[in-house]
């Protein structure tokens, strides 16, 4: 999430109650994940384990729970519970605006764009030219739609991410951490009836250029889809996946967190997807591999019966 504009980092010191050290005379732009933080930004890291990464990332600024050494020109924010104070900078920053308007007064429309009965537009909702938007699509605050769009009816667009912080000394373990990112559509996408594509934690969930989608489709938080990408019914994509250009993910396929699809590759239905694949090949199967083996390995099971039968024989 990027801010308005830049924020000293001093009133962020005071907001979340921190104990600021190395370069207090800048100003963040904004607050990210550590897989999509650039310069300017804020980052917050609870845990050793993952203190040198978020240190010695492209963020400026590090919300920690530790003093700890740093590079040059940054800045740690030392407070005792970081996630709290990513809570609270979302809600300061980002706060939540209820809007009883079936078309938001922020939001934007091109021109051309039709949106049909009982739509929702939230706020800051950005809708390009020549778009279709059917009866009972709910487009959530802050999201882009680009150019010749379509989205059939009964989609959500900008849901909040399925991305909880979990922490067992509390009654309630899995606590939600607030999504204040975006989904982007890029021109030319379709998308299906009863669909739901939800926004980035921080950053955004992009669906490129071209790329179609039947219905019942979900695509996970921060999730970058690239361009000419077709998916049929109840494909499921969990959240920071990569989906390269032109793949296409037969009936439902599920494609696990954090990997990449390259470029070209074919996922036969019903196939499950736990680790990176390489493109320009056709998959199968639950992990999948390649389709011509899997079909191998059909046909030997098949066979199990016959040779068990001829090693009884040999006995």
């Amino acid at each position: 999430m990027k801010f308005d504009h830049p924020v000293p980092l001093i009133q962020i010191a005071s907001l979340i109650g921190a104990n600021l050290l190395g370069n207090t005379a800048a100003s963040a732009t904004g607050i990210n994940e550590i897989h999509v933080v650039e310069e300017g930004d804020l980052a917050f890291v609870d845990h050793p384990k993952y203190y040198e990464k978020c240190i010695n990332s492209a963020a400026s600024f590090i919300i920690i729970n530790k003093e700890t050494g740093f590079p040059d020109g940054k800045a740690l924010l030392v407070v005792e519970e970081p996630f709290e104070a990513y809570l609270k900078i979302v809600a300061h920053f980002r706060p939540f605006q209820p809007s009883m308007d079936v078309v938001a007064i922020s939001a934007t429309v091109g021109e051309g764009s039709v949106i049909m009965p009982n739509a929702y537009l939230g706020n800051h909702v950005v809708v390009g030219k020549n778009c279709t938007i059917f009866p009972n699509v709910t487009v959530l605050d802050h999201c882009v739609i680009g150019d010749n769009v379509v989205i059939q009816s009964g989609t959500v667009i900008g849901s909040d991410a399925f991305y909880y912080n979990k922490k067992t000394n509390r009654d309630i373990h899995y606590k939600k951490m607030t999504s204040c990112g975006r989904v982007v559509i890029k021109d030319g996408v379709e998308i299906g009836a009863g669909c739901t594509i939800d926004r980035g934690v921080t950053g955004d969930t992009i669906i490129g250029e071209g790329t179609k989608m039947d219905n019942q489709v979900h695509i996970g938080h921060d999730t970058v889809v690239g361009k000419n990408c077709l998916f049929a019914a109840q494909v499921g994509i969990a959240g920071a996946a990569v989906i390269e250009e032109e793949v296409i993910l037969w009936g439902q396929v599920g494609v696990s967190k954090t990997l990449t699809v390259g470029r070209g590759a074919v996922i036969n239905a019903q196939s499950g997807v736990p680790s990176s694949l390489p493109g320009d090949k056709t998959y199968f199967g639950s992990p999948v591999i390649e389709s011509r083996e899997k079909m191998k390995e059909i046909a030997w099971i098949k066979r199990i019966p016959e040779i068990w039968e001829k090693v009884k024989n040999i006995k």
